[in-house]
């Protein structure tokens, strides 16, 4: 099984995900040329921990290759299975060039990093060819399921344990019982909040943090240094908005996640992913609602998981530990229920069998040749070196412009409402039920047992 990557949330996915295949299986990675490809200091960050059949891709990250080259690597020793670990336009052109150029094709797996609830259609829209569509909850797939249908496309999502939301004793590193806890950890995110004032307004609230806390280093844990890449753009980094005399325990830190929970003796976030590695840990957590609850904040899935809070239990040092009745639908299923490498075994079976049915695209018009070229050029960006492709980057860059402005003028003349299913809660809302920093900090600083 060969994995292809390319930002940094889909090569850390991509590469942790395919080192849960069984242990008799030959892995492989590749990282593939995008305008967004992580850079080498991001894939060993995200290659730490892997298996021993990967892990030196740590020490060795593989250098980023163009479609062309990889697709031919693929058409000239197919491997059984391949995994399409790549953001939407890019995953959906390597599918279809797998699909066109490779006759005895291997079987294509695709999914999403990290959290992906509420369901996404252009996920599915630039997957559907994927013969199998890797998710990690139940309550994720009921929604891709159900939105697949409605948009005309056959469901073929499996389920999977996400590999960041494992067992405390997986995601500890050795050293981490001997490692001094005494920070309190924020989890950006690139693009949660959006907007500038409010992404101030949360980098205030750490200011605050820290001064009431000068026992802990208060971290902005960014995922990209200045100058690289990340899945998604960051208009307004949140470094920039440190003020000049915020307490010299608030520090700004990127690096692997797991290092900084090491360490950690609380995550806080909005919706990262990462909150589901601090709960696979026991370290307590904190998913911010002040902004509200809603799809724009890819927050819904936490109502009632006993993590959610505010601004004034962040400051105030309260936090929450994940409830028992909230994990099982949402990311902690019992690694029994998954049925990914089940269902890609069968899929291998049925290549080899010669009965492997191509998957319809969601894509009912592809426009013909200048159209391909153009969806190539917008996946690839300067990776794509093809005359065609310029060709349909100048017919198609005006009218994509022209589209942008007038999209812009219908939300100035009516601004769209973001949906907002919840309004902001607390830990002080429902403080009978979840705890606070107090025992579970003394636990975890003494080496107690965090599960």
């Amino acid at each position: 099984m060969v994995g292809l990557v390319d930002t940094d949330s889909f090569a850390k996915w991509g590469a942790h995900l395919l080192a849960t295949a069984p242990a008799d299986w030959d892995l492989e990675l590749r990282t593939v040329a995008t305008p967004r490809s992580a850079s080498p200091e991001q894939l060993r960050s995200a290659f730490r921990g892997l298996d021993r059949r990967l892990a030196h891709l740590r020490h060795d990250p593989p250098a980023p290759n163009d479609v062309d080259a990889v697709v031919e690597e693929l058409r000239v020793d197919p491997p059984d299975a391949v995994l399409v670990s790549l953001i939407g336009p890019v995953a959906e052109l390597v599918i279809d060039e797998v699909h066109r150029r490779i006759p005895d094709r291997p079987v294509l797996v695709s999914g999403l990093p990290g959290i992906s609830f509420p369901a996404k259609w252009k996920g599915i829209f630039f997957r559907a060819r994927a013969d199998l569509f890797v998710l990690h909850s139940h309550r994720e797939v009921r929604a891709y399921d159900e939105m697949a249908r409605e948009g005309g496309v056959q469901p073929h999502f499996a389920l999977a344990t996400l590999p960041f939301a494992r067992s405390a004793t997986a995601g500890a590193s050795a050293s981490a019982s001997a490692t001094v806890r005494d920070s309190v950890v924020f989890a950006a995110q690139p693009s949660v909040p959006l907007e500038r004032a409010d992404r101030a307004l949360v980098v205030q609230w750490l200011v605050a943090t820290a001064r009431q806390h000068p026992e802990w280093r208060v971290v902005i844990k960014t995922r990209a240094a200045a100058g690289e890449h990340q899945t998604h753009h960051e208009e307004h980094p949140y470094p920039d908005l440190v003020p000049a005399d915020a307490p010299a325990n608030l520090v700004v830190e990127s690096g692997p996640m797991a290092e900084h929970l090491d360490r950690a003796v609380a995550l806080v976030t909005i919706s990262s992913t990462a909150v589901l590695e601090a709960a696979a840990r026991g370290v307590p957590a904190l998913t911010l609602t002040d902004f509200g609850i809603g799809r724009h904040l890819i927050n819904e899935v936490f109502v009632s998981s006993g993590l959610e809070g505010d601004s004034v239990d962040l400051v105030d040092g309260r936090f929450g530990t994940v409830r028992p009745s909230w994990m099982r639908d949402n990311y902690f299923h019992p690694t029994s229920e998954d049925d990914w490498q089940q269902r890609l075994t069968e899929l291998m079976a049925r290549r080899d069998a010669g009965t492997l049915v191509d998957r319809a695209p969601a894509r009912r018009s592809r426009g013909g040749v200048l159209r391909r070229a153009w969806e190539r050029k917008n996946a690839l960006g300067s990776a794509d070196r093809s005359a065609l492709g310029w060709l349909a980057l100048a017919i198609g860059a005006p009218i994509r412009t022209v589209k942008r402005l007038a999209r812009k003028a219908r939300a100035l003349v009516d601004p769209p409402e973001p949906v907002v299913v919840a309004a902001p809660t607390s830990q002080r809302a429902t403080s009978g039920r979840s705890e606070g920093l107090g025992d579970r900090q003394q636990q975890l600083v003494s080496g107690g047992d965090p599960g």
